[in-house]
């Protein structure tokens, strides 16, 4: 650093710099607001009729069945919009604590502002531990050194130590001290970049919800043809248009799975809980189901992994090596600690380098090698790193002795270099060196010498007497859960792929570590690669989960069916392309999810099948009144109420049964595979059929003993609804009441309760166009019950 001291920007160049540039924001268009979020759940296809029928009730001038039917749209939209919205607002607080500082130089002196109002031309004062806050051109540096892990996948730092040579946003600066000048902010950094280009790749929608588009299209075709011969032919032989209409309406709501949505958003939006307390964020709820069918899960090495804090595993002196990777071994041996002690000399007294903090945790961490840490020696004299010698050196005053102690470290070959070694003892070192970096150890090299004090000091580093040490192997640590979170995926099928921007050897020999098929690492890949190879999984039929937290996994993490970032060292770019979000980057989590994912598909499989066999009634009910003469019995509010209420309600059943044992033994369901078979199909339909026949039978006795229409519709109504509650443990995997879950109970309580409610209520039950039932009314309900669980009991085996 030199003595002239800079000046930087005014303060009104820089006002004005910001009004030309915009503010210095990273990824912040891929926010979703309230508005974003309510266009998503508009264009499902079952408001749209809500809101056509509950139209037509308000021009009909039935004002109670237009809010009640509007009431339901409500409902269903607050309960989605609550739950992501409140997925959004902690990743803004995420984003919000992530944001850096920075320390520029303004009108001559040093002021510490926020990151986004740092403008071009500004002039950055980088420190260690500093995060930088945008792209710039380093003018001064002191042993500058950053890490680019999240910008380029690559563990370790790398030197800044050049003139002119670029620091990028979002980088970690973790030694010396540097000046620099901002050229680039913003989405045109390289930072922002990447994350502009997540504008190009398209989320695609989860299979399960493929399939459901694709079913409700075919029926509403289906319905739209038969809701208006059913209109025409109700208004032919009433001569009501209107309510005619309303008929075709009512078949055509009864037709489409309405339920099926809803349901979708309870099971998820209950399932996002159930792993938020495993410490997964969920930012897409249908990202769930998709979780389930993952089949080829593609992560990251650095920090995904690995902790992402280096640990000095090994250390090579005397031709003999000394693996510390044991908690029970002795102390370290005595011909190991000049090793330690010129390590720890030739480090910085206050470090951030990972690396540098690792070699003093070890220090101190042993009571015999702690005493040789010098507190009382006075550092005189540093020599950085250069691109001509990737080594540095650290001259240290004892007092009043003749003789100034020098430590130096570096690159393996640096340090040779600078010891002149003997080809033999050249030979030996680089064996030793190899033998350590095989392991996925990043090598370094330690020397000593002595000066005297009467003597200037040398110019350059090679002048001293070198005398070679030793070899430090340093490695960042593969995280405790990580190897049986792999063994669990691949006894699920799940095939674990490790993609990473590191160098092959290190990216081996971690995926040996932790149980990863050597076939199966991608190393040295730059971001575009891992995009290219993401996409490539994808166009082979694979379903892939990506994880990462750097910037650079960003568009890799938004083209995969389902991205995992790292929630507290992962980058705001990362966090929002991606589906998950761990929110303590443990990657045990994601197996919890996968698991949590499987138990949705298998229990939606039961709640689709009962939703099927209970929606078949509805539509039957919905047509044969009016195409035998009958009055309508079913109107638009009852169907609104059974299908956006009460089943999906009765669905939580299923979404509380628990998992088996066999749960994460089974491959992956092939996201080709219907949710619910040809087979299973046609059993729920036949199911649903044989129910709306016998309350069809049920409708035609009641009319015959002259009960009103009021009272044909509520009994029927409460015929239905116990047909409902039949059907639940028809399609539970256990029968009747075992192994009956807390939510379970509640679910049924609830039923009775809305239904006893919805029937005997006079003030609801006029809502309802029902009418009072007599006692004998309500018998007959009741032996028509029983004869149903009768009737579940004898078909159930042959479901």
């Amino acid at each position: 650093m030199n003595d002239q001291k800079p000046q930087g920007l005014t303060t009104d160049a820089a006002v004005n710099q910001l009004r030309i540039d915009g503010p210095n924001q990273l990824g912040a268009a891929q926010t979703r607001t309230w508005l974003g979020i309510l266009l998503e759940v508009v264009r499902e296809p079952m408001f749209g009729l809500l809101l056509a029928a509950g139209t037509l009730y308000f021009v009909m001038g039935d004002a109670h069945e237009g809010l009640m039917l509007m009431g339901f749209v409500l409902i269903i939209m607050t309960v989605t919009i609550v739950q992501e919205r409140r997925t959004e607002r902690v990743l803004e607080t995420l984003r919000d604590l992530a944001s850096p500082r920075a320390l520029v130089v303004r009108d001559g002196r040093e002021q510490r502002i926020a990151g986004t109002e740092v403008v071009r031309g500004d002039l950055l004062i980088l420190s260690e531990g500093d995060r930088v806050a945008a792209d710039a051109e380093v003018l001064q540096a002191h042993e500058l050194a950053i890490d680019e892990s999240l910008l380029t996948g690559e563990s370790g730092w790398v030197p800044k130590l050049e003139v002119g040579i670029s620091v990028y946003a979002g980088t970690l600066v973790v030694r010396g001290q540097g000046l620099a000048r901002v050229t680039v902010t913003g989405a045109a950094s390289r930072f922002g970049q990447i994350g502009e280009s997540l504008a190009t790749i398209s989320l695609e929608p989860s299979p399960l919800r493929r399939q459901i588009e694709q079913l409700t299209i075919r029926l509403a075709w289906i319905g739209a043809g038969l809701s208006v011969l059913l209109a025409v032919a109700y208004a032919w032989r009433s001569g009501s248009w209107l309510d005619g209409v309303l008929s075709g309406i009512t078949l055509a709501m009864a037709l489409l799975p309405q339920e099926f949505p809803v349901i979708l958003i309870i099971f998820f939006a209950l399932g996002a809980r159930r792993i938020a307390r495993q410490g997964m964020l969920t930012r897409r709820l249908n990202a769930l189901e998709t979780l389930g069918k993952t089949t080829v899960l593609c992560v990251d090495k650095t920090g995904t992994l690995t902790e992402n804090q280096m640990r000095l595993a090994a250390l090579y002196a005397d031709g003999r090596t000394w693996f510390l990777d044991s908690t029970d071994k002795p102390s370290l041996p005595e011909a190991f600690h000049p090793l330690v002690e010129y390590a720890v000399l030739s480090c910085e007294q206050a470090p951030h380098d990972p690396m540098e903090l690792a070699i003093l945790r070890l220090a101190t961490s042993d009571p015999q090698v702690a005493q040789h840490i010098h507190s009382d020696w006075a550092l005189v004299r540093e020599y950085e790193l250069s691109p001509e010698l990737m080594a540095m050196t650290h001259l240290w005053r004892r007092g009043d002795s003749a003789h100034d102690v020098v430590a130096a470290k570096g690159a393996p070959e640096a340090i040779a270099a600078l010891c002149h070694l003997s080809p033999q003892a050249l030979d030996q070192l680089n064996i030793a060196a190899e033998q350590l970096a095989a392991q996925g150890m990043r090598v370094l090299g330690v020397a000593r010498a002595r000066h005297p004090v009467s003597q200037p000091w040398p110019e350059i580093q090679h002048d001293f007497d070198y005398e070679w040490v030793g070899l430090l192997g340093l490695v960042d640590p593969v995280r405790a859960s990580v190897p049986a979170a792999i063994a669990e995926c691949r006894q699920a099928g799940i095939r674990v792929v490790m993609i990473t921007g590191d160098h092959p050897v290190t990216a081996q020999a971690i995926a040996r570590q932790v149980g990863i098929a050597a076939d199966d690492v991608y190393a040295r890949v730059t971001p575009q690669q891992k995009l290219a190879i993401v996409q490539q999984f994808k166009s082979d039929g694979a379903v892939v989960a990506m994880t990462g937290d750097g910037v650079n996994d960003a568009p890799a993490l938004k083209a995969a069916h389902i991205g995992i970032a790292m929630g507290q060292r992962g980058t705001d770019v990362a966090r929002e392309a991606a589906s998950l979000v761990l929110m303590h980057d443990d990657f045990s989590a994601i197996v919890a999810a996968i698991r949590s994912g499987r138990l949705i598909t298998r229990n939606l499989q039961q709640a689709l099948r009962y939703t099927i066999t209970v929606h078949v009634p509805i539509i039957l009910l919905s047509m044969l009144p009016v195409l035998l003469g009958l009055p309508l019995l079913l109107l638009p509010v009852h169907i609104a109420f059974m299908e956006l209420v009460f089943n999906p309600t009765c669905s939580l059943v299923f979404e509380a049964e628990p998992a088996t044992k066999d749960l994460m033994r089974e491959p992956p369901v092939p996201i080709s595979e219907s949710l619910i078979s040809l087979r299973g199909l046609l059993r729920a339909l036949l199911t649903g059929v044989l129910i709306g026949v016998g309350l069809m039978l049920f409708d035609v006795w009641l009319v015959s003993d002259e009960a009103s229409v009021g009272q044909v519709r509520a009994a029927v109504f409460t015929a239905m609804v116990s047909a409902n509650l039949g059907a639940v443990l028809l399609y539970r995997r256990e029968w009747l009441l075992t192994r009956f879950s807390v939510v379970g109970w509640w679910t049924l309580l609830l039923a009775l309760v809305s239904l006893l409610l919805v029937v005997c209520v006079p003030s609801v039950a006029t809502l309802f166009a029902f009418e009072a039932l007599s006692v004998q009314r309500w018998a007959a309900i009741v032996v028509s019950a029983l004869m149903l669980v009768v009737a579940y009991r004898i078909i159930r085996p042959n479901l």
